[in-house]
């Protein structure tokens, strides 16, 4: 910001000077400028296939995945959880929730098979769909088949790897 204001002051029209340096200070009203980190919420994944249990941290299925709990207690189809941020108790049908990962907790992705389409049966030719976050999607197959791909196309949620065998698979 203090750039800006540098150059501000270096016009030499003094209305257009005072006139840039009001809609700058509104823009600096309306938005943050630089790194502002301590306003983003850190990153959850919800990991559909992990069981919860007791001590699981887990989000409401239909709820912010940022919203998270810690599974104190299971009986009877419910589970006692205690929310992390405001310490509030909370009983919550165990089919409402999914376990989650925090960020910096290490997940182990694998791929699984869902579906296939087999377009050309005689061909050599195979591709893979992955349906996943893009990064995780992305990660996971550098991992796993590093100088193996020769296509990816990312669709703007899911990341679509088109391989060769007509299988249709799930990146969890």
């Amino acid at each position: 910001m203090a750039m800006l204001q540098d150059l501000i002051a270096q016009i030499e029209d003094p209305d257009l000077r005072e006139r840039f340096a009001k809609e700058t200070d509104k823009l600096t009203k309306q938005k943050k400028f630089g790194l502002v980190f301590e306003e983003h919420l850190p990153e959850c994944t919800s990991l559909y296939e992990v069981p919860v249990k007791v001590g699981s941290v887990v989000a409401k299925k239909l709820g912010a995945v940022s919203d998270t709990y810690v599974v104190l207690s299971i009986r009877d189809g419910m589970a006692k959880c205690i929310r992390k941020e405001s310490k509030e108790l909370e009983e919550i049908p165990l089919c409402d929730l999914v376990s989650v990962a925090e960020f910096g907790e290490p997940i182990y992705p694998y791929l699984k098979p869902v579906d296939s389409v087999c377009n050309a049966p005689d061909s050599d030719l195979w591709h893979t769909l992955i349906e996943a976050d893009n990064y995780h999607a992305l990660q996971l197959l550098e991992y796993l088949y590093a100088g193996k791909v020769d296509c990816i196309y990312i669709d703007i949620y899911p990341a679509y790897l088109i391989q060769s065998n007509g299988t249709v698979r799930e990146c969890a």
